[in-house]
C-alpha cells in the first residue's frame, strides 16, 4: 500500500504568476489558484525522472548556498503516520518545519526535499 500519493511538483520562482503562466500556455493548463505567492495549475500525467548527476550537491534545505530547485507535494491522510512511515524508509526529517500542522518537510536519501500534506490544508 502506498504511503502517499503524489499531489503536485513544486517550482520556485522569483515571479510565480509569470512562471506559471508559461506553464499554463505552454500545456493548456487550467489555473486552480493564484495569488502574488502562489499559483496553483490543474495538469493530467505528471511523469518525475530520477537522473545521476556527476558531482552531485544535495540542497541544503532550508538554507540556499545549493537551493532545492524544485519539489513535491504528496498527499496523504494522516501526517503522523505519514511522515513515521516515510521516515522508516530513510527519508530524514530537517528541524526547520516552516507549518508542521499543515505539512512536513522531509528529505529524501539524496537530501532533496519534499513535503507532506493532507489536501484539505492547500490553497
Amino acid at each position: 500500500m502506498a504511503i502517499a500519493r503524489l499531489g503536485a511538483i513544486a517550482l520556485d520562482s522569483d515571479d510565480p504568476k509569470r512562471l506559471a503562466g508559461f506553464y499554463r500556455e505552454l500545456l493548456d493548463l487550467e489555473v486552480l489558484v493564484e495569488s502574488e505567492e502562489l499559483v496553483a495549475l490543474r495538469a493530467r500525467g505528471v511523469m518525475i525522472t530520477f537522473e545521476r548527476v556527476e558531482n552531485y550537491r544535495p540542497p541544503d534545505w532550508p538554507g540556499d548556498s545549493v537551493p532545492k530547485q524544485l519539489h513535491l507535494d504528496l498527499f496523504v491522510e494522516d501526517l503522523d503516520a505519514a511522515e513515521a512511515a516515510a521516515l522508516a524508509i530513510e527519508a530524514s526529517k530537517p528541524a526547520t518545519q516552516p507549518k508542521p500542522d499543515e505539512w512536513r518537510v522531509l528529505l529524501d536519501p539524496a537530501g532533496h526535499p519534499f513535503c507532506l500534506v493532507v489536501p484539505e490544508t492547500t490553497g
